[in-house]
């Protein structure tokens, strides 16, 4: 499995990083948990089927960061990516904390995988 980022994820990254400095420590983990399982798991992640693309766009609700000590799971964090199963490869679409977004970029995702 290959992993590639929107020039806006690396962004929504690095803006994270000065809040949550362990943030690319998880995201380690959370790539590992993908190339096993890269389809939507509830209630950890589910697909975005309401913006009528034909792409597999996977919203991921539970991600652990070791930042927010005893949140485990519940740390608020929101990772949005896309799956393309055929050619092994994932795309990190936006990275957020639900206090600071209530949902994802819809503009962002239709306008890169229309």
């Amino acid at each position: 499995m290959t992993f590639d980022e929107l020039t806006e994820f690396k962004g929504d990254l690095k803006s994270l990083l000065k809040k949550y400095r362990t943030l690319n420590d998880d995201l380690d983990v959370v790539k590992r948990v993908l190339e096993v399982t890269p389809d939507e798991r509830p209630p950890f992640s589910f697909r975005i089927d309401h913006l009528g693309l034909e792409r597999c766009i996977i919203k991921v609700k539970k991600i652990a960061c070791k930042a927010l000590k005893g949140r485990g799971v519940n740390s608020g964090l929101r990772l949005i990516y896309a799956h393309f199963p055929d050619e092994q490869k994932i795309t990190f679409i936006e990275l957020y904390h639900k206090n600071d977004k209530e949902n994802e970029d819809k503009k962002r995702i239709t306008d890169n995988f229309k």
